[in-house]
């Protein structure tokens, strides 16, 4: 602060600026606390209205609705509803449920019946004839190779039989000069010794012509072997030698190959065979002759049976589990090789369960549910979600182990409309 003194500019010391002002604060201070004294519970409401101040106990634990659990899972019907949705319940009845268990399986072609055809010589894949799902018959060509072995088993095929007939024609004539030798002796015409000279030709030519037919069975074996033709192509046939599909086609034309690579695999598959590594605990549940009921993902309402033929007579050391073997008949041709299977074996011993019409027990959420009912006298009903376990299946009926209680009215008609009914609002909490 500056002041106009004489035409000259005087300050205003600092220190007296400071000090006047500290005592005019002061003064007002002292004068707002007297005479205008703050109203009753105005610091209060403030302190309340301010975000972050705490608060009572009571206000914060209330909760009002919001601090209630979620409805359950029900429905209520009319009269009218339960009889268009011809909705029906009965009283739970108590049953022996067989002990039963799920394993993994998997169905592999039967192999038995089936055959996995490789090169049988060193060679040039020619031509591929088939494709994988082929039907073929028994002895349809597949493959076609090109080998230099091929070629010289039909050498020594061909070989084989000309010194065949070339022995046999020599046989024949030492067999005669034998028979002239005799009839000589007998007049005298020769000495002994040119007829024991013509029977040891004769039987050497014999033995000579046994020779050449083994030979002769060999190398005609050699070529069969190979799949090697007539002609002396060096060309190599690879035939189906069962009536079947063909599974897998790993031949590919123009392709070199050694011998025992394969080319195909065909499989009749009206059988396959269901395998099953059962866990040690389990090994009493599986005989020879016994039945498996299986499920696969490709068909979840279908059930297929298969009869057991081989139980493993040991444990595998590292899984500690029983290799079990089951034929399953597949006329329809529904099933294929490689798919995964769940398998329920019935067990010998069982416990008591509550049994219901499998039309009773419904998926809700991926749990499996049933319906309990509340009648209200009039023909309507409340219809609550209740969570159960699944014990076993058996004839359409399931048998529950946890969830139902002897004499509980469950819906066992008309469950899946009820849980349509349920699903057209809010799905709320489901009754365990």
């Amino acid at each position: 602060m500056n002041f106009l003194t004489d035409g000259r500019t005087r300050y205003f010391p600092s220190f007296l600026l400071l000090a006047s002002c500290v005592a005019w604060l002061g003064a007002t201070a002292c004068t707002s606390g007297k005479d205008t004294p703050a109203p009753q519970g105005k610091a209060d409401s403030s302190k309340a209205d301010m975000a972050g101040m705490d608060m009572p106990a009571e206000a914060t634990s209330s909760g009002g609705d919001s601090a209630k659990s979620p409805p359950k899972a029900e429905v209520t019907l009319t009269a009218a509803q339960v009889q268009h949705g011809g909705v029906l319940w009965e009283r739970v009845t108590m049953g022996i449920a067989g002990g039963a268990v799920t394993v993994p399986g998997q169905l592999v072609p039967n192999e038995d019946r089936t055959a996995r055809l490789g090169a049988t010589a060193r060679g040039s894949i020619v031509a591929v004839r088939v494709l994988p799902g082929d039907r073929v018959a028994r002895d349809q060509l597949l493959v076609s190779l090109q080998s230099p072995d091929a070629g010289m088993a039909q050498s020594d095929l061909a070989k084989a039989e000309a010194e065949v007939s070339s022995r046999r024609a020599q046989s024949v004539y030492a067999r005669s000069a034998r028979e002239r030798a005799e009839r000589l002796l007998a007049l005298k015409a020769i000495p002994r010794q040119d007829y024991e000279r013509a029977i040891a030709d004769d039987e050497l030519a014999r033995s000579q012509v046994v020779q050449a037919e083994a030979e002769l069975r060999r190398a005609r074996s050699t070529a069969a072997q190979l799949g090697v033709g007539a002609s002396a192509s060096g060309e190599v046939a690879v035939r189906s030698p069962i009536t079947g599909v063909v599974l897998i086609r790993t031949a590919v034309p123009g392709s070199v190959v050694e011998p025992g690579a394969p080319l195909v695999v065909v499989t009749d598959p009206s059988t396959l065979w269901l395998t099953v590594d059962a866990p040690e605990k389990l090994a009493s549940y599986f005989h020879k002759g016994g039945q498996l009921r299986f499920t696969v993902p490709a068909y979840p309402a279908d059930t297929f049976w298969s009869r057991v033929d081989a139980v493993g007579v040991g444990l595998d050391p590292s899984t500690r589990t029983l290799p079990i073997r089951s034929l399953v008949a597949n006329g329809a041709g529904k099933l294929k090789p490689e798919m995964f299977a769940s398998v329920l074996v019935e067990g010998t011993s069982g416990a008591s369960a509550a049994m219901l019409p499998e039309d009773a027990v419904q998926l809700l959420d991926a749990k499996p549910i049933v319906f309990v009912a509340k009648p209200d006298g009039k023909g309507g009903a409340t219809l609550t979600a209740r969570q159960v376990e699944i014990a076993s299946r058996s004839g359409g009926r399931v048998a529950l182990s946890r969830g139902v209680s002897a004499g509980d009215l469950v819906v066992t008609r008309g469950a899946f409309a009820v849980k349509a009914q349920l699903k057209k609002g809010a799905m709320p909490q489901m009754e365990m």
